[in-house]
């Protein structure tokens, strides 16, 4: 379709887009795609193309598009108060009600939100806090943080090293030395192929001990996972995992971050992953389903154990000196409260869980036999299918045949539906709005079916 304006040439000559081949982008050689509106789980761009959006942009659109309640909120917000800040003591009505709701679905033992604006921040402010409270403890030296390879925790200087994906570090001079990376409970990918579940969590559990007992536990000061793996390929932990996970760090006096972005506010068919799995965290960090990403905002959630620690440190030292201008902004509160509001009266968390499972037993059953799909995997609404040269050998494709991205390319072009080549591998990963219906979920089944045909057989 041609554009009596210059909005393609202009993206391309002034927009520094993430994550994006930069040179050939501004070459002209990736293609644009410009959004002009959504609705339910689906988006549309400029040339009309109206396109089944299963990823729920990057995890983010829980509650899906076009909800007029919580764009009257922002809107009604913005004309009230549109913005103030939150430092000594100040609030508004929408972030503290935002954050009384937060902590009303969160773990019990969990005790006050700090508000912020994206999870790479979040992540941020919680590092900041465990060196703070360690400091506080009298324990300098316990500052060291342990990742995991294929987690996913930002993008910033600290999260981009706690991220454990070669892209985040290469050329960054990343990670830096405070953090350390353990292996990843992806069973599928395991070394041993005759371990069983049970000892490949037996293996994670060894390898997590090896690492503590080799930097000393009083150098550890915090493990960081996301209950499951996000962005390194959708991979539920195996049965077992994080119970074992957590009794190692409790016998080591080691802090446990819950990095939630992606799970938090419903995606696994509960509101809290942490929950789900049975993780006792002593930081929760939220973000994407907090709004839907309908304004930016995110959070970190304290423990009572942690916040007691750090009213004692600014009896000993004054005010803690940390913050953000944006810290509970007015106007993503009020996002944040009609958010939640709606996720409850419409029955969200239920319904990802439902037509989540759906999904996923479709999914499982359309390429149960495919010698090319080596593991289907999910939980609640998270799906992946992961595609290999030899499904008996488990020989992988090589990386430069980009099977995974043909895949996601052919479902745009022959379906309009929207799915995610995930970086780690030739993984399909899905993980769309909660309103999904079982009708759209089929229709993101059929699409993958005959996108896979055509680039597979």
């Amino acid at each position: 379709m041609l554009h009596n304006d210059k909005l393609e040439q202009w993206d391309r000559d002034n927009f520094f887009h993430p994550s994006t081949h930069l040179a050939e982008f501004a070459r002209g050689n990736l293609p644009q795609r410009i959004i002009t509106g959504a609705s339910g789980c689906h988006i549309q761009d400029r040339d009309g193309n109206r396109l089944l959006d299963a990823f729920a942009g990057l995890y983010c659109v829980n509650v899906g598009y076009g909800r007029p309640e919580i764009a009257e909120a922002i809107a009604d917000q913005a004309r009230e108060l549109a913005y103030y800040h939150s430092y000594v003591g100040h609030g508004t009505e929408a972030s503290i009600t935002l954050a009384k709701m937060v902590l009303d679905r969160a773990p019990d033992h969990m005790s006050k939100v700090y508000f912020g604006q994206s999870g790479s921040d979040a992540n941020e402010t919680n590092i900041k806090l465990i060196w703070y409270y360690n400091n506080i403890l009298g324990r300098p030296a316990k500052k060291k943080i342990i990742s995991r390879w294929r987690g996913y925790h930002g993008s910033g200087l600290m999260t981009g090293s706690l991220t454990g994906l070669e892209l985040f570090h290469k050329k960054f001079d990343l990670p830096l030395t405070q953090v350390l990376h353990t292996v990843a409970p992806d069973y599928f990918r395991r070394a041993d192929l005759n371990q069983s579940e049970a000892e490949f969590v037996a293996h994670c559990v060894s390898e997590l001990e090896t690492m503590i007992q080799r930097e000393g536990a009083d150098t550890i000061a915090a493990f960081i996972g996301e209950p499951v793996l996000g962005t390194g390929g959708i991979v539920p932990p195996p049965k077992g995992y994080w119970p074992a996970i957590q009794a190692v760090l409790d016998r080591h006096d080691i802090l446990l971050v819950a990095d939630e972005v992606v799970t938090g506010f419903g995606r696994l068919g509960t509101m809290f992953g942490s929950d789900h799995y049975g993780m006792r965290p002593d930081l929760i960090t939220i973000a994407k389903g907090l709004t839907s990403a309908y304004a930016p905002l995110s959070g970190s959630i304290v423990s009572e154990k942690m916040w007691a620690v750090l009213e004692q440190g600014t009896d000993e030292n004054g005010p803690i000196g940390h913050g953000w201008t944006y810290s509970a902004h007015p106007i993503g509160a009020a996002a944040g409260v009609a958010n939640l509001a709606l996720i409850d009266s419409l029955g969200l968390v239920e319904n990802a869980g439902a037509v989540g499972t759906y999904l996923n037993a479709a999914m499982s059953s359309a390429f149960a036999d495919h010698p090319h799909v080596a593991d289907i995997r999910g939980e609640g609404m998270l799906c992946a299918v992961e595609f290999v040269a030899d499904r008996d050998g488990r020989r992988f494709f090589d990386a430069a045949d980009k099977i995974g991205p043909q895949i996601a390319a052919r479902m745009l072009e022959q379906n309009n539906v929207i799915a995610r080549a995930m970086p780690q591998g030739d993984i399909l990963g899905f993980a769309p709005p909660f309103c999904l219906t079982r009708s759209e979920a089929d229709h993101v089944v059929t699409a993958t079916q005959q996108a896979v045909a055509s680039v597979l057989g």
